[in-house]
């Protein structure tokens, strides 16, 4: 079996946060950037930035050694090992060298973390990002958006294109699948003849493991609450009725049948583990967004394309196309020196304006960067291109909501927890129900 690449470079971004952490603030950037050899530093300054994404440390890396090159400004880049960004930013925030850049992921993650932001109205990256900022009282643009996404069922083309010319398959063209009904059909004749198209299963597994259980937690989760929402004309509410988790548990259910193994095995199934098995063309179908695409990962030699996330809400059919919001925003420490915020600030400018980072991020980091320095770049990752479709097509893209209306992290934990029960037969569905619903309210009353 062949190892997906970003298995490895996640891996091995694990082992470098731990290692750096323990041993280096921003001081030692020139030795992480590649060291001062090109230019002068006249201003002085350094730069420590705290990596959210572990699938793009190793463009990040290349990114900083490359402005050292020309600054001679020390930059160090910092990547939390996954699912531990807040746990890491908890202990490094708190140093006396700590990070002068860092990543939220939405409103809820500013509440935790806008006392150390900086108001960056008036920045370059402000000024010319083409998205909302997210803001907070007293800081007008607390954090930016750097980088646009989308979510949804990924499918390896080449399979279900080969799974259309079976005998009596139930559909002759990917194009078919248009809702949930048509999703499960073709998901558990794949699984019934699993043998014959060569695949262990229709889905990769599900992994419930805390490295990759937000994929169901947080963006499968949007769904349910996309669909509240649009029913009842809001944008955001600390209550929920529920209405739509029965569609949440359609897709949750299909994901564990029609899956490459069992579930009662899924608590101990990591999103590597998926990401393996969809490179190594063992499933047709694997939950996840842009960003399980890079330019030096498995994924990047394989004909892919999106699904929305269909879950049997009648008004879903033929007319939606993928999640897409984003997740990430950069956030300046107000608390660092005037010399590393002004060169966080430079360092922040010729990424999203030079040669060498405008083709770093949309080309070997495949980010939608919302900047209107990006214009004329062409993406190179291809479910950018199947996102963008749908919505040329007229479907209309699904909201990302839930993310910044998920009341607590522990909510997300509670929920993941509700899951595994559900999937080893320990719990009902009813207690999911309950997450949703009075978790819900009672986290948003404690927050």
């Amino acid at each position: 079996m062949r190892t997906c690449k970003k298995v490895v470079a996640i891996l091995s971004a694990a082992i470098m946060a731990a290692g750096v952490l323990s041993g280096c603030g921003s001081s030692a950037g020139g030795d992480a950037a590649g060291g001062a050899a090109g230019g002068e530093n006249a201003a002085g300054g350094s730069v420590y930035y705290l990596n959210y994404k572990p699938e793009v440390d190793a463009q990040w890396q290349e990114l900083a050694a490359a402005y050292t090159e020309e600054t001679g400004v020390p930059v160090t880049v910092v990547t939390a090992a996954s699912g531990t960004y807040e746990q890491t930013l908890t202990s490094e925030i708190a140093k006396t060298e700590a990070p002068t850049l860092f990543q939220v992921e939405n409103q809820s993650w500013l509440d935790n973390w806008g006392q150390y932001c900086y108001d960056l109205k008036g920045s370059f990256i402000a000024e010319h990002s083409t998205a909302n900022p997210l803001t907070m009282e007293g800081v007008e643009v607390a954090s930016v958006p750097f980088a646009m996404e989308s979510y949804g069922i990924i499918y390896n083309v080449d399979l279900l294109e080969e799974y259309c010319q079976l005998d009596n398959a139930v559909i002759s063209s990917p194009a078919e699948i248009i809702d949930f009904a048509s999703l499960k059909a073709v998901a558990d004749d794949i699984q019934a003849r699993k043998d014959e198209l060569g695949v262990e299963g229709a889905f990769t597994s599900a992994g419930l493991d805390g490295s990759s259980n937000w994929r169901f937690t947080t963006h499968l989760a949007n769904v349910p609450i996309y669909w509240e929402y649009t029913k009842k004309g809001i944008t955001t509410a600390k209550s929920l009725d529920g209405t739509y988790v029965e569609n949440y548990k359609n897709l949750i259910d299909l994901y564990f049948t029609d899956s490459t193994c069992d579930p009662a095995l899924l608590s101990g199934k990591t999103g590597d583990d998926a990401l393996a098995e969809f490179c190594d063309g063992m499933a047709v179908f694997y939950q996840n967004g842009t960003w399980a695409w890079t330019a030096d990962n498995d994924m990047s030699t394989m004909n892919v394309a999106f699904l929305p996330l269909y879950t049997g809400v009648p008004e879903e059919k033929d007319t939606i196309g993928v999640c897409t919001g984003t997740g990430n925003y950069w956030c300046v420490n107000k608390n660092s020196t005037e010399e590393d915020i002004q060169a966080t600030l430079d360092f922040l400018e010729w990424v999203i304006s030079s040669e060498t980072g405008v083709s770093t991020m949309s080309g070997a980091m495949a980010f939608n960067c919302p900047f209107d320095t990006f214009t004329d770049v062409e993406l190179a990752n291809p479910l950018f291109t199947s996102a963008n479709e749908y919505e040329a097509a007229g479907k209309t893209p699904v909201t990302w909501i839930g993310t910044e209306s998920l009341p607590t992290e522990n909510w997300k934990s509670n929920l993941g927890s509700a899951l595994i029960e559900y999937a080893q037969g320990t719990g009902d569905w009813a207690n999911v129900e309950k997450v949703f619903t009075e978790d819900f309210a009672t986290e948003w009353e404690n927050r």
